[in-house]
């Protein structure tokens, strides 16, 4: 269970303790969470220091592992290099000699149908990085029914569950039931701010404006009914991988907690976390 990133100016009041240094964010995540999608090495490949320091910042959490975001030169702009490949697979392997790397997520927009092509562009990924697994997102409703890690012909590939809203021809669908291996991105379901996103693509926004559309608290309901068809479903299931993405205002650190505790029953809370103690009163 973990979040889609964990650097947000924004959770300091909800999450983060006001005095502490945004060096030491990671650290104090760790202590809470097993896991965290890294969202910086979509934008930039990263120096070796700061993967080592992400692992000094975890190292007291023996089960905390990173799920790394792939480079949008592969996902989005599909024109990656030689060079790309190398650094990648530099982070992915230092993550690797620690037994630190959960995977790596390939997250591809909803401009990437299910075509032939699509799916021999996603092998050459798979085949040219080396990880413990691969996480594919994919968004448009063509990929749906499809077995797409025989199609891929790999099995340490498994497609994300998402929970987004349900526009034009994005996917609307689960996993095969007889999966063992369940990865579900949390999304939010803001449709009015998800609309307004996709009229403004292209144009020049805002942190604010590009990060409102994930601006989502989940209730508690819609949050017990992904556990119980979770828990109906998927019965060969044998590991669960949970990143809730709807970060603005501490939204997806509240739904992370909430979900933890439907599915384990107890929860570790910081208590040094006013806003966020008193959030989750109010919703108990």
């Amino acid at each position: 269970m973990g979040t889609a990133g964990w650097s947000y100016k924004d959770w300091k009041e909800h999450f983060y303790p006001e005095d502490l240094a945004e060096g030491d964010w990671l650290r104090f995540y760790a202590q809470y969470f097993n896991t965290v999608e890294v969202n910086v090495t979509y934008y930039t490949h990263v120096a070796q220091s700061m993967v080592e320091g992400w692992l000094r910042k975890t190292e007291s959490n023996p089960d905390f592992k990173f799920i790394i975001k792939l480079h949008q030169a592969f996902t989005h702009k599909r024109t990656y290099t030689a060079e790309d490949v190398a650094r990648v697979q530099a982070t992915l392997d230092i993550l690797l000699r620690s037994e630190k790397c959960l995977g790596i997520l390939l997250q591809f927009p909803y401009s990437f149908p299910c075509t032939d092509q699509g799916m021999r562009f996603v092998r050459k990924i798979t085949e040219e990085l080396y990880s413990p697994n691969y996480f594919l997102e994919v968004r448009h409703k063509s990929w749906s029914g499809k077995n797409v890690s025989t199609l891929i012909d790999n099995e340490n590939l498994s497609v994300c569950w998402i929970d987004q809203p349900q526009l034009g021809e994005t996917i609307d669908w689960l996993p095969d039931k007889e999966t063992e291996k369940l990865y579900l991105r949390l999304h939010g379901r803001n449709e009015k701010a998800w609309r307004e996103s996709l009229q403004n693509f292209g144009k020049k926004q805002t942190y604010e404006e590009q990060s409102s559309r994930y601006n989502y608290l989940y209730s508690r309901g819609e949050l017990i009914e992904f556990v119980q068809i979770i828990k109906n479903t998927f019965k060969q299931l044998k590991e669960l991988i949970v990143i809730a993405n709807n970060h603005p205002n501490g939204n997806a650190i509240m739904n992370a907690f909430e979900l933890l505790e439907f599915l384990k029953g107890t929860v570790k809370i910081p208590e040094t976390t006013d806003a966020l103690m008193k959030k989750l009163q109010r919703r108990a």
